[in-house]
């Protein structure tokens, strides 16, 4: 099932750059959503204070937080 085209996909995965937002996006499937995350983390992950995180947005929960926080 596809969600209508207005309707924002319950993945929402930011890039944040020195505390800012860069870029985002929403996606209805998971496996998706993650391969966008480690697209973000390839080509972004060199730059100072990046930050890419996944949010299952119908849960509210962070999935995955890069880098990870120890």
């Amino acid at each position: 099932m596809s969600l209508p085209p207005d309707t924002p996909g319950r993945f929402h995965v930011t890039l944040t750059v020195d505390g800012r937002t860069v870029a985002e996006g929403w996606w209805g499937s998971e496996a998706v959503a993650r391969g966008k995350l480690a697209g973000w983390v390839g080509q972004y992950g060199h730059l100072p204070d990046a930050r890419v995180t996944l949010v299952d947005g119908d849960a509210g929960a962070v999935l995955t937080d890069w880098p990870d926080e120890e």
